[in-house]
């Protein structure tokens, strides 16, 4: 079996000492990836104060830059969003969020139809509202 470590300028640095994307055979295993930009590490539509607390984000522009985070790293490695098989979704607040992250999550999966789970955490390492971690094939 043979095994590949993947990194990309594609997507947002990982923030520890942790790749992208491990390929195992021919699956693919992507590290939790969020919605940071790989051009300057924003997160879009977060405001927060002088403190870093948020004041304000934006669930819907955060579920599309963390879905074209993950479609880059899939990219970069070999594969491609229709290969993609398992999906756990981390939100921040599933009570406020999780309707509009699963109108948008029918957009981009209905016809890939990943098995998904959705949980919600208190908080991700960095001020984002939402997180994939996702298992795809590699042809």
């Amino acid at each position: 079996m043979s095994e590949d470590i993947i990194k990309t300028e594609t997507a947002a640095t990982p923030l520890g000492a942790y790749p992208h994307a491990r390929k195992v055979g021919n699956l693919l295993f992507l590290s939790g990836i969020g919605s940071r930009s790989a051009k300057d590490n924003s997160i879009p539509g977060l405001e927060v104060d002088a403190n870093g607390t948020i004041l304000k984000y934006d669930i819907t522009a955060e579920t599309h830059q963390c879905f074209a985070n993950v479609k880059a790293v899939l990219e970069a490695s070999g594969s491609s969003w229709s290969k993609i098989v398992d999906v756990t979704v981390f939100l921040t607040n599933m009570k406020k969020d999780f309707s509009t992250y699963n109108k948008i999550y029918a957009e981009y999966f209905t016809a890939v139809q990943a098995c998904r789970t959705t949980v919600e955490v208190k908080s991700l390492p960095t001020p984002i509202c939402i997180e994939l971690k996702v298992i795809a094939t590699i042809d």
